[in-house]
């Protein structure tokens, strides 16, 4: 579903998605992921794979997901009332299960740049129909530091840290600034990199 957004840039999007993937870990977020995965869509991004391993996407047919009895009873199980949503594309998964949730009566907030659609019309007229139907629009750093809220929970400050500096760029960067040339403390020590080995096949001509 990705090969058919044109209205972002895809690359923005899977780091974004997975920076609010990470949030949810760091702030135990309650997560249900769904997809269209049989003969359709293709697997869920090997990137959502990595930060939770164990947890099994629900598989549905429609692409409304609110049409999914698994889907909505994963929601309700979590108990809670409000939805941050995302998905692709944003005028059928995202509009069509945003309009069904808010008519039963959940708060629906759609992180936009976590979407993405086939055209900046397609997109932005599914923006503005969830809008009226009482969805609000939020990015994926906006719900993050919503999540966080004070500075001072120092329990989850390093967390969101690591995901800033990894994910948002110049708002990273400045951090890294901050600490390093104005606090004093040590570089970042970030992640290193861990290549791939090298394929033991032969090429063939």
């Amino acid at each position: 579903m990705l090969f058919g957004v044109s209205n972002f840039d895809r690359q923005g999007i899977i780091n974004n998605v997975v920076a609010l993937a990470k949030a949810t870990r760091v702030f135990d977020i309650p997560l249900v992921l769904s997809t269209v995965e049989t003969g359709f869509s293709g697997y869920i991004w090997p990137q959502l794979k990595a930060i939770f391993p164990d947890h099994t996407p629900i598989e549905r047919s429609s692409m409304d997901a609110w049409n999914d009895k698994n889907f909505v009873g994963a929601i309700e199980k979590t108990e809670k009332k409000k939805i941050v949503l995302a998905g692709l594309w944003t005028e059928t998964c995202v509009a069509l299960a945003t309009v069904q949730a808010l008519f039963d009566g959940y708060e629906v907030f759609v992180v936009e740049d976590c979407c993405g659609d086939v055209s900046q019309l397609s997109h932005d007229n599914a923006m503005k129909r969830i809008v009226q139907a009482g969805a609000k629009p939020v990015t994926s750093l906006s719900v993050m530091l919503e999540w966080q809220r004070d500075w001072a929970n120092r329990g989850t400050y390093d967390a969101v840290m690591d995901i800033v500096k990894n994910h948002y760029g110049a708002y990273g960067m400045g951090v890294e600034y901050a600490q390093t040339m104005v606090h004093g403390a040590e570089p970042s020590r970030l992640p290193g990199y861990v290549p791939v080995a090298p394929s033991t096949k032969k090429r063939v001509a």
